[in-house]
């Protein structure tokens, strides 16, 4: 049981995504990023399978079959594509849901902070783009939220930062379309 340990990443990790959420011009949503981490049903879970190097999840995962940290988290929060899911009249199946970009924009946010938490001095601009073609075509997501996702991704991997937070902002503002 690592509390202290587990406590120190997701807020570190939590301070990133703000600081990334306030370049792309969506504050609010950074301010409030993944305030249930700190529920009980997901923060002693948490700490119970904290890796250090990687989500906790993946370790109650590998124990239990499933993580139920994970289950609670992503249908809390909106910048996950897990999130965006309804039952189709068509198919009346579970089907993915376009996200609204203001929580791509997050979603975005949150994986390059991620990547710089579990990677750090050796981030690159390009592991968050590799990491999402690692499962690219294996995820139930709407195929226009996987599009956008993966342009922001691999536009921060061919610009750098910087264009990739100004291109969001003016997306979110409606000055810029593909």
């Amino acid at each position: 049981m690592h509390p202290i340990k587990h406590f120190k990443v997701i807020t570190k990790h939590r301070h990133k995504v703000i600081q990334h959420c306030a370049k792309c011009g969506i504050l609010w949503q950074g301010l409030r990023h993944d305030l249930s981490k700190y529920s009980p049903s997901e923060f002693w879970r948490g700490a119970k399978y904290f890796q250090g190097d990687k989500s906790p999840n993946e370790g109650e995962r590998k124990k239990h079959g499933h993580s139920l940290a994970w289950i609670h988290h992503q249908g809390r929060n909106k910048h996950h594509f897990e999130y965006w899911k309804d039952y189709s009249p068509e198919t009346r199946m579970l089907s993915p849901v376009k996200m609204p970009y203001k929580y791509v924009a997050e979603m975005f946010c949150d994986r390059v902070a991620a990547s710089k938490i579990y990677q750090g001095k050796n981030y690159k601009d390009s592991h968050p783009i590799e990491y999402f073609m690692r499962a690219k075509g294996k995820r139930l997501i709407h195929p226009d939220t996987s599009d956008e996702l993966e342009i922001l991704l691999q536009m921060l991997s061919d610009k750098g930062e910087e264009e990739t937070f100004r291109f969001i902002k003016k997306r979110i503002k409606g000055k810029y379309t593909y």
